[in-house]
């Protein structure tokens, strides 16, 4: 089997945008990811997966990304006739639309593919339509049978489930989650501000990041209450951006110049796995797909060098320390507090700032992850980079289904 790799890379900025359109960052992303690769032109694509989730709410579904791109078709930018798989997976969606590359390559159909992930979450004088975006991420057709598990699981973490206006049901459940793992494992909410200021901090590094602002564990403890025992600055904000990697095979890579081969990341291993409403002590679906990943590539947890994991809440980063490996069940907080997760510790996890910091524009995250540990893999990472990099690990979640994320990618780079 041929080696598959990312040969170029590339995110925009973080933020909120008013006035830039889906289309605006489709170009960006697309033109940026070009010029990683040292490409003049994507003559040589031949598969695009577009990943999006929010479009529909301004009644643009079906075909995201053939609109997207469309433009660019329009100038000579882009292609013509190449086939465009528009991919939705909650806040997965981008790591799924570069499996989809990822495959494209391993199975021969093309040489070159590209994956992007465009999103714009931030609907100003509308929030509803946000509301709506992020509500496609949980059962609409069964509210019973989650509202009957998470009151169960309420009373089970000592954190009665109380949805109602002006909270968010996605922040509650990490909420419950991170209230079970103090309960059953002595997790302190000052473990949690720790990994959180961790990442505030490291995003000051990190130019495209969102907030770009350090915070210490006091501040973050002291920040408006969003649902016990988080806090504002422990949650991701709302906001827009893109980001996109090109994929390729060995062959095409060898007829490349020696610039750009020095420069390619070999993708080790992808792997999804879907969620469940599984019992609150049953491990998560990130340890599955962890555990197939390390298998494909051949390596284990502390083969990993650094790590960017799905921390919508900060509780999560801790959480899936343990699921990852990086540490025993129950001992992510510690973890976190001992500093083996910060620059020059260990296993150091979240340097572009993580989701809390750098942002989570939901179509976007997955790949914009991957740009990170590209960077990384590289030694281009500036002031966060972490010497001597060489295997590196992402794993992103999507949707809700209970406890579980709904979609779980694991991918594993090496240089």
């Amino acid at each position: 089997m041929s080696d598959v790799y990312i040969v170029g890379s590339y995110s925009s900025a973080f933020s909120k945008f008013p006035d830039t359109t889906h289309k605006d960052l489709t170009r960006e992303v697309y033109l940026g990811v070009l010029a990683d690769a040292g490409l003049a032109d994507g003559d040589d694509i031949g598969m695009t997966w577009f990943g999006n989730c929010g479009m529909w709410t301004d009644g643009q579904g079906s075909i995201r990304g053939q609109v997207c791109l469309t433009p660019l078709v329009r100038e000579g930018l882009f292609p013509e006739r190449v086939p465009v798989i528009n991919v939705e997976g909650g806040c997965a969606t981008a790591s799924m639309a570069l499996h989809g590359a990822w495959k494209d390559i391993l199975s021969g159909e093309s040489d070159l593919s590209l994956a992007i992930g465009v999103e714009k979450t931030f609907s100003p004088g509308a929030p509803e339509k946000t509301m709506r975006l992020f509500d496609g991420g949980i059962d609409q057709y069964d509210r019973e049978e989650w509202l009957a598990y998470y009151a169960a699981a309420g009373e089970a973490s000592g954190k009665p489930f109380e949805p109602g206006p002006g909270r968010t049901i996605f922040m509650d459940t990490y909420a419950m989650q991170a209230a079970w793992h103090m309960r059953t494992h002595g997790t302190t909410e000052r473990q949690i501000a720790i990994a959180c200021a961790k990442n505030h901090s490291a995003a000051v590094h990190n130019p495209k990041a969102q907030y770009r602002f350090a915070l210490t564990p006091d501040e973050v403890l002291a920040d408006r209450p969003v649902s016990w025992p988080l806090t504002r600055a422990m949650c991701a904000p709302i906001g827009d951006g893109a980001a996109a990697a090109l994929v390729c095979s060995e062959a095409w890579l060898k007829r490349q110049s020696g610039d750009v081969q020095a420069r390619a990341v070999r993708i080790a291993a992808s792997t999804l796995t879907s969620g469940k409403y599984r019992r609150l002590d049953e491990p998560g679906l990130s340890k599955l797909a962890a555990e197939r990943a390390y298998r494909a590539a051949g390596v284990t947890p502390a083969d990993i060098d650094l790590a960017e994991v799905h921390d919508a809440t900060s509780f999560c980063e801790i959480y899936q320390s343990e699921m990852l490996g990086f540490c025993g069940i129950g001992e992510g907080g510690r973890l976190a507090e001992s500093e083996a997760t910060a620059l020059g510790g260990d296993i150091p996890i979240n340097l572009s700032g993580g989701l809390v910091s750098k942002g989570h524009p939901v179509g976007a995250t997955g790949l914009s992850m991957i740009d990170e540990l590209v960077l990384q893999l590289r030694g281009e990472a500036g002031a966060r980079q972490v010497s001597g990099a060489r295997t590196a690990l992402a794993e992103n979640g999507g949707g809700v289904m209970g406890f579980d994320e709904a979609a779980c990618s694991v991918i594993i780079l090496q240089r």
